[in-house]
């Protein structure tokens, strides 16, 4: 729970500035586009930090570096909070997107690496609710303290949080030894924090009202040249940064390949939704962003059946129907119009929150399944990287998918074709998920296994 508090945290400030920006633009007299930046700092720094994460969790011990990421993640908030310019705020996201890139892998570090096979299920399913639940609540949680307090306290509600982070891991958090990891690959760093910056960049600009065009294929350009370079890199070197040898294990693969489309059709959902509500239905903010709380409300409904079901059904059945039932469940928003009952919008919201957090566990779950302990530390860096890159992409699909629909079928179909565009991409996860071979992550469930 500790560990999950702290993603939290950073998935939170990932997300809560953009329903703030017009007070902070306001505030600093600038324009609130220009306010995307203190958005991009903070997740380009996440991204291209997140690989180094793991060899500094060994080389200085987890317990230091994770009550270290909390601290500096705490500081800055209030630095963000006690900033006058865009220039000071700016710098200070990056500095809390240092913070925010240490405690995300290697707080789930901790956890996987104390866990059994047989509890990883439980342990993972705690872990996955923070991703759940950030992108849902931000709005609402940001649009309430703008309104009612001001726009610092979206940094300020950090202090408390994070001041008891800190004293909870200071006295629950097992000492680490340092270790030996060997000479950091500072090629390997460079390589990749440079491609995962200009691809989060490029993400973040294809977001934009009027998009750049030319800067957005150029650093889509140079992010996917720089990583090509850095995968080659990392293949050929006897230590690199990130080892490549878990996406050779087929569980692991879907979850990043499979999971990956996924999580960017399942991210964009919660954007595009309030947009579709004010711009389509004519609702205020706040009547939208409580109506996307029902995605949250079917996330906990089912929340306490999910590792009762990785338990009883296999991993490859849980994935086929979730997908689908999810790919559904975001076709059927296509389908809302201002005039839709309420009640049928809620059972629809409700629905695409109850798989949405099923596939969530299930592919987090099945990600490790097969790991073996000496490749966990590289397995779990590797996978928070990809799934920061998701984060990223999903709202950029959204809006670019929002921009082609608006180009070719014109209002109100825009919508309309966005949401197909997203239940696509969640079918060709269940497609990957067919192909997965039938007795794949039987090793960490609990429940007899009965052929037939």
């Amino acid at each position: 729970m500790l560990v999950a508090g702290t993603l939290f945290m950073e998935n939170l400030d990932g997300t809560i500035i953009a329903t703030a920006a017009p007070s902070i633009a306001r505030s600093f007299h600038v324009v609130s586009a220009q306010v995307g930046v203190c958005v991009t700092a903070y997740l380009v720094t996440v991204a291209a930090l997140i690989p180094v994460s793991a060899w500094l969790a060994e080389r200085w011990g987890a317990r230091a570096v994770l009550l270290a990421a909390i601290a500096i993640f705490t500081g800055a908030s209030v630095l963000c909070a006690l900033s006058t310019n865009l220039v000071e705020i700016a710098v200070m996201r990056v500095l809390q997107g240092v913070g925010g890139a240490m405690m995300v892998p290697v707080g789930r570090l901790v956890v996987l690496s104390a866990t059994d096979k047989k509890h990883i299920i439980k342990a993972i399913a705690y872990l996955t609710w923070p991703a759940l639940l950030a992108p849902v609540i931000a709005p609402a949680v940001g649009g309430v303290l703008t309104t009612y307090a001001s726009w610092h306290w979206i940094f300020l509600i950090n202090v408390p949080l994070g001041a008891l982070a800190f004293a909870v891991a200071l006295r629950i958090m097992p000492a680490t030894p340092r270790g030996h990891p060997g000479k950091l690959d500072r090629l390997g760093f460079v390589c990749t924090a440079l491609s995962l910056g200009c691809l989060v960049s490029a993400a973040a600009l294809l977001g934009e009202p009027a998009v750049p065009w030319l800067a957005t294929l150029v650093l889509g350009g140079v992010g996917l040249g720089v990583g090509a370079l850095g995968l080659a890199h990392m293949l050929r070197a006897c230590l690199p940064l990130v080892r490549l040898d878990a996406l050779r294990i087929r569980t692991f693969r879907s979850a990043q390949g499979g999971g990956s489309l996924f999580r960017i059709g399942i991210n964009a959902v919660p954007f595009l939704l309030p947009l579709l509500f004010q711009d389509q239905f004519g609702w205020t903010p706040a009547r939208a962003g409580a109506m996307v709380l029902f995605l949250f409300a079917g996330n906990v409904a089912i929340k306490p059946l999910t590792t009762p079901l990785l338990q009883a059904f296999r991993f490859r059945t849980v994935l086929i129907v979730t997908t689908t039932a999810a790919a559904c469940s975001i076709a059927a928003c296509a389908l809302l119009r201002a005039s839709t009952p309420v009640v049928i919008l809620v059972v629809v919201l409700l629905v695409g929150g109850v798989f949405r957090s099923i596939g969530y566990t299930c592919y987090n779950t099945i990600a490790f399944a097969d790991i073996d302990q000496a490749l966990m530390r590289q397995a779990n860096s590797l996978a928070t990287t990809i799934q920061q890159l998701t984060q990223a992409f999903g709202v950029a699909v959204g809006v670019v998918s929002l921009k082609v629909g608006r180009q070719f079928f014109g209002l109100p179909r825009e919508y309309s074709f966005a949401f197909v565009v997203l239940a696509c991409l969640i079918l060709l996860a269940t497609m990957d998920a067919i192909r997965l071979p039938r007795h794949a992550g039987d090793s960490i469930r609990r429940a007899p296994l009965v052929d037939g």
